[in-house]
């Protein structure tokens, strides 16, 4: 004998913390999509109202790493490791890895950060990372700007290949958000993975190549090179490097590695996220 279904089923209710199936909850994140562009622009006007110098605060941050790290770096390497055009070369690898830092640490925090909000309404989690992303793709547009007049302003010339440089961010930004949702899960129930964030974030500061070259750094080990250019953000730097400077050749692997990482983290991502839907909010 079958049971006949409760009419909150009939009525398509479903308990708090029931997970539902991956194509409905997708399907259900699409139709909410406004909430997660609304809540990333009030984050965004909300941050910079808190500052006096407003957007300003957005362009800082990377202007001062390129000038401190690079005026660093720029005193003890040369030869094979130091590139062509120096300081456009810098610029371009720090305003590009910015976009991966914002989304990955702020990825990071959003399911904790916003725990009255998962705990109080029911809408799709998902929303949140991907609410965090957005943000970080709406703080790079002044970000892109700057680096467009700071290549001008140090000669280099402008060209029509400048123009790609929106679709592998758009890429680059599916990959942040894979990254994303694997962090969010993963600091839900282990706090401690924030406080890695960071560290890892350093790591890759160094090992993308941002401030020196790296192919020519390592030209004699073969091996070394080999797993540089597999690092995710040594490719998307790799690819923007060439498609803006025009002394910069970007590794072929690159543009092959790039979106492969961009669909494999995305979907692993989304997957995982996925499955932890019905537990968010409950540890907290």
């Amino acid at each position: 004998m079958v049971d006949a279904p409760s009419p909150a089923a009939l009525e398509g209710l479903h308990p708090v913390g029931r997970r539902p199936p991956f194509g409905e909850y997708l399907a259900e994140a699409w139709r909410r999509r406004s909430f997660a562009l609304t809540l990333a622009g009030h984050r965004l006007v909300g941050s910079l109202l808190q500052n006096r110098l407003g957007v300003l605060w957005i362009v800082m941050r990377p202007l001062s790493i390129a000038i401190l790290y690079g005026t660093i770096f720029g005193l003890v390497i040369s030869g094979a490791a130091r590139p062509e055009g120096y300081v456009r070369y810098i610029i371009v690898g720090v305003f590009v890895f910015e976009f991966f830092t914002g989304s990955f640490g702020a990825g990071s925090k959003a399911i904790t950060s916003n725990a009255k909000l998962v705990q109080s309404l029911g809408f799709p989690r998902i929303l949140l990372p991907i609410s965090v992303v957005v943000e970080q793709a709406m703080r790079m547009i002044p970000i892109i700007v700057l680096l467009g007049i700071l290549l001008l302003v140090f000669g280099e010339p402008i060209a029509w290949s400048w123009l790609l440089i929106f679709p592998i961010l758009a890429i680059m930004g599916v990959f942040n958000l894979g990254a994303a949702l694997i962090v969010a899960r993963l600091s839900v129930h282990a706090r401690d993975v924030q406080q890695f964030i960071p560290i890892l974030n350093r790591v890759l500061l160094y090992i993308s190549g941002i401030f020196f070259n790296i192919d020519g750094a390592l030209e004699g080990m073969p091996w070394g090179l080999w797993v540089v250019h597999l690092i995710p953000t040594y490719d998307f730097i790799a690819i923007s490097r060439e498609v803006l400077l025009e002394s910069y050749t970007a590794p072929a692997i690159a543009w092959v590695a790039a979106p492969l990482w961009a669909l494999v983290t995305i979907v692993v991502g989304v997957v995982y996220f996925w499955q932890a839907e019905a537990r968010y909010g409950l540890s907290e």
